[in-house]
């Protein structure tokens, strides 16, 4: 697979077989990964990876605390603006309609939306995540960094004919998953990663991407 095609083909996955991923391409994937370039070389990605009785244990106990009615820790950086102007706003919300959409849930049917939400903390059905952290006195280029890291991962994984989804919905309950790891109380969690095969029985809806003239200016 070249890399016009994994970047084709990579798409946030949410319905993956339980089908174990090999730690023979974990650690193919994740040694080429170090490949990225960060500014400075200073590499600032902290990566965890559960799987098996620990990433079990993981989904028991933020299951447990999203069914009685808990809604997380408090957020330890912004997800998104505060206020969330155009262009974006009607993204996310397309985004969103084609997402619940696809499962017939409609806008108003809050609990249906909840209960799906809900399977991220369920890795969608994959048996392997992954978790990135950065110490939290980095700034904003070196998250950017970690950023540039991850879609290196996701696209290794591609060419290992793997999926992935990266979710910042881990973030939520970064206590729960401070627990089980145990990183040094300088690290912030950034985000999760659901790594797997994808569930060839569930249907994986596309998301388009805006068209290179809204994002592009080409200056001569």
């Amino acid at each position: 697979m070249d890399v016009y095609e994994a970047v084709q083909s990579r798409q946030s996955i949410r319905a993956f077989s339980d089908h174990p991923v090999s730690r023979n391409i974990l650690d193919r994937v994740l040694t080429a990964a170090v490949r990225t370039p960060s500014g400075g070389n200073l590499q600032p990605w902290h990566i965890y990876v559960l799987s098996g009785d620990r990433l079990a244990e993981l989904k028991k106990r933020i299951a447990e605390r999203v069914a009685c009615g808990d809604t997380g820790d408090e957020r330890e950086f912004a997800f998104y603006p505060a206020q969330l102007g155009s262009p974006y706003r009607e993204r996310l919300a397309d985004m969103g309609a084609r997402r619940y959409g696809a499962l017939g849930i409609g806008v108003d049917d809050a609990q249906a939306r909840a209960r799906v939400r809900a399977e991220n903390w369920n890795c969608f059905g994959a048996s392997t995540v992954l978790f990135c952290y950065l110490d939290r006195d980095m700034p904003a280029p070196q998250w950017a960094d970690a950023g540039m890291f991850l879609q290196t991962v996701m696209l290794l994984l591609r060419a290992e004919g793997l999926h992935s989804c990266t979710q910042i919905a881990w973030a939520e309950y970064h206590h729960t998953v401070n627990e089980m790891i145990s990183p040094p109380n300088e690290r912030i969690l950034f985000c999760g990663m659901s790594i797997g095969y994808a569930n060839p029985a569930s249907t994986h809806p596309s998301i388009p991407r805006a068209p290179l003239a809204e994002t592009v200016t080409f200056l001569e």
